[in-house]
């Protein structure tokens, strides 16, 4: 009996021992925890610059360029009728431009800059779409179309484009040329460069022998000349201000020119509107409420386009 006994208050005391043993840490208890999934890197765009250097401002190619811009063949000169309406007279940021008879010769040599994806799948002068892997240009005053070839100087490079619409209006270039005919000559990079054109006519050979610089040619000096500033006028009543940018023909070259404009004017472009009247089409930017508000936008434009635009009050 006294046997029992003690096994009993044995038992107890082990079990009393057990109940106060210092519990395991948290740490030693806790599951592990899951691994932490950290966001994928965003993907690289798909496009690779072959030849190094970077994009024009916020320009650049499209996410899936041909794999080979180089093979890209050139435009063909063929026979076209001149477009209905692009080849009117018109006048853009303060400049009025006449567009050559077709056939008409033309030599210059001057600045080339280009357009890429801020302007692909717009409408063109011609009312083509744009596209920047065509071998296209914009010129103030040769025929739309036309044919033309463009030779860098700098590199002896040379491609044909066809010319299909209007610019550059900007920086007082000579020609805009498309993505592929830029990457082509070798400037993409640089966003603009030196180059000779010359009017091509179907089965015409030519040469670039001589191509005039802008002070011996003046169908250049009037694509690239500097308007004279113009001062913004007194205005005495503020209401319905409007800074005219363009007049046409046409409304299908306002409307080419606005699209072009609001790619370059931001937060302004919401206030590019085209008006018709007496047989024209103006392109304006407004309202603005007041003198001082038209003054500012003024200047703004001087320095966004290098232009001081008329003011009309409505």
């Amino acid at each position: 009996m006294n046997y029992w006994k003690c096994c009993a208050a044995s038992l107890a005391l082990v079990l009393a021992a057990c109940g106060t043993r210092a519990p395991r840490p948290v740490e030693e208890r806790a599951e592990p925890p899951s691994a932490v999934v950290k966001p994928a890197p965003a993907k690289p765009p798909t496009y690779v610059l072959k030849k190094g250097g970077g994009f024009y401002q916020d320009d650049g190619p499209g996410d899936n360029p041909p794999e080979n811009l180089d093979a890209i063949p050139d435009a063909v000169p063929k026979s076209e009728p001149p477009h209905r309406f692009a080849n009117n007279p018109y006048s853009v940021l303060g400049r009025d431009y006449v567009p050559l008879r077709a056939g008409a010769p033309y030599r210059a040599r001057g600045i080339a800059s280009w357009y890429g994806r801020k302007f692909h799948g717009q409408k063109t002068s011609s009312g083509e779409t744009y596209d920047m892997y065509g071998m296209t240009a914009a010129h103030p005053t040769l025929p739309i179309p036309s044919y033309a070839r463009i030779t860098n100087p700098a590199n002896g490079r040379s491609v044909v484009v066809r010319v299909n619409d209007r610019g550059p209006f900007l920086h007082n270039r000579v020609i805009d040329l498309s993505y592929a005919a830029a990457w082509k000559l070798g400037y993409i990079g640089n966003g603009s460069t030196l180059v000779d054109v010359e009017s091509i006519l179907p089965g015409q050979e030519t040469t670039m022998a001589r191509a005039p610089m802008p002070d011996d040619d003046p169908i250049a000096r009037l694509a690239l000349a500097e308007p004279p500033p113009q001062s913004l006028p007194e205005v005495k009543d503020a209401r319905g201000i409007y800074l005219q940018l363009g007049a046409f023909g046409n409304a299908e070259n306002a409307e080419a020119l606005r699209a072009r404009l609001a790619r370059e004017l931001g937060s302004l472009s919401d206030r590019l509107m085209v008006r018709p009247g007496g047989g024209m089409y103006r392109l304006q930017l407004g309202p603005w409420a007041d003198r001082e508000e038209a003054r500012r936008i003024v200047e703004k434009l001087a320095e966004l386009l290098d232009f001081r635009p008329v003011v009309v009050q409505r």
